[in-house]
């Protein structure tokens, strides 16, 4: 398999970086070498997983890490889990691919403590950065954990997350991991607007802010009436009971 730096090393480092584009080559020699990876891809909301299940489950075999500890509050991060679950769900009955779920802890203070310091920065600043970074390097411990080949994001599908920096900041979380990182840009080709399309297709619940108590805030969100609206959706729903077939199942290594 091609590990990224190789191909970033040929690259002029004051190029900017076409990540859609790299991982295209990637998918050339993995079909070159009758592959078929696995891929942790850690999903922020059902919305961004869309295209992005769409696209890889043509050339992988994916599985959605659900770590999100930035959403606020509580009811709001258990309706989008909630609703990830139920989209991979109706994806794999509509399409026959068999996409897998892994939840990880709801642990906030987690989060507070990955941007302490940067609570007043604007939004896409160097708070968002550490957000990133505390989310992904999540992904690739859970992914050297169960052995995947590659950890990823759907962050990039949104066109309010610079894809530059998402990037930069897997290729840098992979230095500390015996696993790679998954390069992408998956707003390229339409894809957001094939994910907008895909959230009609599939009934899926868009939000109208990123996660975090601080951009809500900026944005004017009624955290209150949202938290209303949360536990509302949720009463009498359990995915754990209702879509038990998506739940990826492990042995933890001893």
């Amino acid at each position: 398999m091609i590990d990224l730096h190789e191909i970033l090393d040929k690259m002029n480092p004051n190029q900017k970086i076409n990540y859609d584009r790299i991982l295209q080559k990637m998918i050339s020699n993995w079909e070159q070498e009758g592959r078929r990876p696995t891929i942790l891809l850690h999903s922020c909301c059902a919305p961004c997983s869309t295209y992005t299940l769409e696209y890889l489950t043509k050339y992988a075999d994916v599985t959605v890490y659900y770590a999100n500890s930035n959403i606020h509050p509580r009811a709001e991060y258990q309706r989008r889990e909630y609703v990830q679950r139920k989209f991979i769900y109706d994806f794999n009955k509509k399409t026959g691919n068999n996409v897998k779920f892994i939840a990880a802890k709801y642990e906030p203070q987690e989060y507070f403590i990955a941007v302490r310091g940067l609570e007043k920065e604007p939004e896409g600043g160097n708070r968002c950065r550490a957000c990133f970074s505390y989310r992904l390097d999540l992904v690739a411990a859970k992914a050297v954990e169960l052995g995947f080949d590659y950890f990823g994001s759907a962050l990039t599908i949104s066109p309010h997350k610079d894809s530059q920096v998402v990037n930069s900041v897997g290729i840098d979380v992979q230095n500390f991991y015996d696993t790679k990182y998954l390069p992408s840009d998956f707003k390229k080709n339409n894809g957001y607007h094939r994910s907008v399309e895909m959230c009609q297709e599939y009934d899926v619940y868009r939000q109208c802010y990123c996660g975090c108590i601080f951009a809500a805030k900026v944005q004017g969100v009624d955290l209150a009436q949202t938290r209303k609206e949360a536990l509302d959706f949720m009463k009498g729903k359990d995915g754990n009971k209702e879509f038990p077939d998506i739940i990826f199942s492990y042995h933890k290594k001893i």
